[in-house]
């Protein structure tokens, strides 16, 4: 019965041993398998602006940088010229001209008369103002000389262009090297591309031509002799 007795107190001794033991111990050792058999794992957390997975310098989580910058401003392209912004503010004979009695060339400018910056480009067309009448104009065939580029006109600024004629030879009436007979006009009547056609008188007397003809130059910034 004392020998019963001295197992059972041994026994129970060793179970509180063992129990002491396991809350002494707190957790199985990582990398050694748990109580499911399986081995612990250690997780890492993310760095702050990243998420779980990402690298922390280009992970799916990270946010975007935020674009620099704003659109470039178009520059304000300036617009091209309509008939209300432009009209003929010269025309006269030119200084240098084919050899004859009649009017030989012209120069022609045409100024910006609005408050806005507007274009210019190509060649103008060119009719003899017939009397009474826009019915009554004579078209000139036009030869073109040159070409063309855009030509920025501020408030106030003129482009140039340079009409040449098949000139009237001979004295009084003249006559024409053709056979035609010559042709005078009044007043011209010049094509601006985009922007109309204008009316105007030479400032030293009417256009005399041969063959309803003319050679004509583009609108250009630089004023032709």
């Amino acid at each position: 019965m004392q020998y019963t007795e001295s197992v059972r107190r041994t026994a129970s001794a060793l179970v509180v041993a063992a129990a002491a033991a396991a809350l002494m111990t707190g957790c199985t050792p990582a990398g050694e398998a748990g109580a499911s058999g399986e081995p612990s794992q250690s997780v890492q957390s993310p760095a702050p602006g990243t998420a779980a997975g990402g690298s922390g310098s280009g992970g799916t989580g990270q946010a975007k940088p935020a674009a620099s910058g704003s659109p470039a401003a178009s520059g304000g392209k300036a617009k091209p010229c309509t008939s209300d912004d432009v009209k003929v503010t010269e025309a006269r004979q030119a200084a240098v001209r084919p050899p004859g009695t009649g009017t030989g060339a012209a120069i022609v400018a045409v100024a910006n008369t609005s408050k806005s910056t507007c274009t210019v480009q190509g060649f103008p067309t060119v009719a003899g103002a017939g009397n009474g009448s826009p019915d009554k104009n004579v078209p000139l065939a036009t030869t073109h000389s040159g070409s063309a580029a855009t030509v920025s006109l501020a408030p106030g600024a003129r482009a140039w262009t340079k009409l040449t004629f098949v000139n009237v030879q001979g004295e009084a009436d003249g006559y024409c090297e053709s056979g035609a007979t010559p042709a005078s006009f009044p007043t011209l009547v010049v094509g601006v591309p985009g922007a109309g056609a204008h009316q105007t008188a030479l400032d030293d007397g009417v256009l005399a031509l041969c063959d309803n003809k003319a050679t004509v130059t583009a609108y250009s910034a630089a004023k032709p002799s």
